[in-house]
């Protein structure tokens, strides 16, 4: 058998060592955003939570850096036990916050997963140090070796990126894409560990703490998703009888007693015991004050419950309804328990599906429509408060005929009072006239909508010419009463006049509105 020479072993070295930075680099990106997206999920409002992921785990990373030139002794076995680590406490990461989330009092999990984000991004700041010394090590210079490890750990970063987004994310979840790149860790110490096994003394030792870790961790894969669920349970009131991770975000069913309610990313959207009061109330004072009722756009209602309630009305030619998520529609179309809510609203001839982002649609479609009703989430982060911006509202004006009307979803005025109405006066800033209304959802508590056209009007006499479970003339005119304590001339706590701002896409004002608004309850 042919012996290496010394430069072609030292060459083979330095390559293992580049693709084990490359590797572990993807990992780290991996867990980077994992973590946002986890703090995303529990924690609501995206951009703050992979901010602060993100920065404290670009922190760790500094603070692991420096920590790194105090490893003196073996680089390969300090290598291989910083990989261990990772594997143990990354792969745990998120099985264990919801754990924290459902088990412990609320605060803890912010604290856990800023205080693992932390931990992690340490763990990761030293392997590339370790990696760039062990190359010098072997006979690879300085300039060289930090070079190419780097390198290695730029174009691993893309590509963990992108794994997550397209692949882990959609198709393994938080908690089993976590055990998975913490295995691929283990598996690269373990390469790493057998590499170079001529240099360590105890590599059996070594060797079989990292089998005992990586089967802990295969495990994980297999079982730790299903008592994550258990926890996740935790944080419902009901049994949880539907849940999915879409590309988009985390849909859950839940049903107790005949109520089932549906959850996007742990927000409630509906409860079936009072739902018909929102739905009620979102269409029927917009067809009634529109002039005509033929085409309708619906943005958001993936569920299909405004569909339904459009659907009392002959006059309507064709319903568009635009929602992002594929699997929310799919929800509204195929699930028993939505079908028989929705009254099979999908099956209608007159509705067309469009999955896209509203902004976007509304930027490359020309079509004007007499109706359009505004049925998204709360702005709650930068995803969703461009859905409440001037620039939105704009779009919406330019896409409603004359005479048509618009009615917008707008958050609770009595737990929201500054953010309902800083909506209605960004609504009215996109040279709009809005009339606004409230009712009481037992599920949500106090619900605003802010009704919107391109000319003067009013809802006094309004009639509703379909069956209705809830909404009546005379109801519909005690929905535009505000009380005192919410109404638009909004204080603060030493009396003075609080100046409401436009939300627009530069200056999204509305999210820290929301949040500060939401703490509380």
């Amino acid at each position: 058998m042919r012996r290496l020479t010394v430069n072609q072993l030292s060459i083979k070295q330095s390559k293992a060592i580049y693709w084990a930075s490359g590797i572990v680099s993807i990992c780290g990106i991996i867990f980077e955003v994992l973590f946002g997206a986890a703090g995303s999920y529990l924690l609501g409002d995206g951009v703050k939570q992979y901010t602060l992921t993100i920065s404290l785990f670009l922190t760790g990373m500094g603070i692991g850096a420096s920590l790194s030139e105090r490893v003196t002794k073996n680089l390969v076995l300090s290598f291989v036990w910083i990989e261990y680590t990772i594997g143990i406490i990354g792969g745990f990461s998120t099985f264990i916050l919801f754990g924290v989330t459902a088990f412990l009092s609320s605060g803890m999990d912010a604290f856990f997963l800023y205080f693992i984000t932390l931990v992690v991004g340490a763990l990761t700041g030293v392997e590339l140090p370790i990696l760039i010394r062990k190359a010098n090590d072997i006979g690879v210079t300085l300039q060289k070796s930090t070079a190419r490890v780097l390198f290695s750990d730029y174009a691993g970063g893309l590509i963990g990126g992108l794994l997550f987004v397209y692949l882990f994310r959609p198709q393994f979840g938080l908690v089993k894409t976590a055990f998975i790149v913490a295995l691929i860790n283990v598996i690269v110490a373990l390469w790493i560990l057998v590499y170079f096994k001529a240099e360590i003394k105890t590599f059996k030792r070594h060797f079989i703490a990292g089998i005992c870790i990586f089967l802990v961790l295969v495990m994980g894969v297999l079982f730790g998703e299903k008592t994550a669920f258990l926890f996740e349970q935790k944080l419902y009131n009901d049994p949880i009888i539907y849940n999915e991770q879409s590309s988009y975000q985390q849909v859950i069913l839940t049903k107790e007693q005949g109520d089932l309610r549906l959850f996007l990313d742990g927000q409630l959207q509906f409860s079936s015991e009072d739902e018909y009061r929102y739905h009620e109330v979102l269409v029927h004072p917009t067809m009634a004050t529109a002039s005509s009722n033929d085409n309708v756009l619906v943005l958001g209602g993936g569920d299909g419950l405004a569909l339904r309630e459009i659907q009392k009305y002959d006059a309507v030619k064709s319903m568009t309804l635009v929602d992002l998520d594929p699997s929310v529609t799919k929800l509204g179309k195929e699930n028993h328990e939505i079908t028989e809510l929705n009254d099979n609203a999908f099956a209608d001839d007159r509705v067309q599906t469009v999955n896209a982002d509203a902004f976007k649609y509304l930027q490359e479609h020309k079509d004007l429509y007499d109706v359009i009703l505004v049925d998204m989430p709360d702005p709650n982060n930068e995803s969703l408060n461009k859905l409440y911006t001037l620039e939105f509202y704009q779009l919406l004006r330019n896409h409603l005929r004359p005479g048509g009307a618009i009615m917008v979803q707008a958050t609770s005025p009595t737990f929201a009072t500054e953010v309902y109405w800083s909506i209605d006066k960004t609504i009215q800033a996109a040279d709009l006239y809005t009339d606004n209304l409230h009712v009481d959802v037992p599920s949500f508590g106090d619900w605003g909508f802010v009704l919107a056209k391109r000319e003067k009007f009013t809802i006094d006499e309004v009639e509703i010419p379909v069956d209705t479970n809830f909404l009546t003339p005379d109801v519909l005119a005690g929905l535009t009463t505000f009380g005192k304590d919410i109404d638009a001339q909004i204080v603060d706590e030493k009396g003075n006049n609080i100046s409401l701002d436009v939300n627009t896409l530069i200056r999204p004002t509305l999210i820290e509105k929301y949040e500060k608004a939401w703490q509380n309850y």
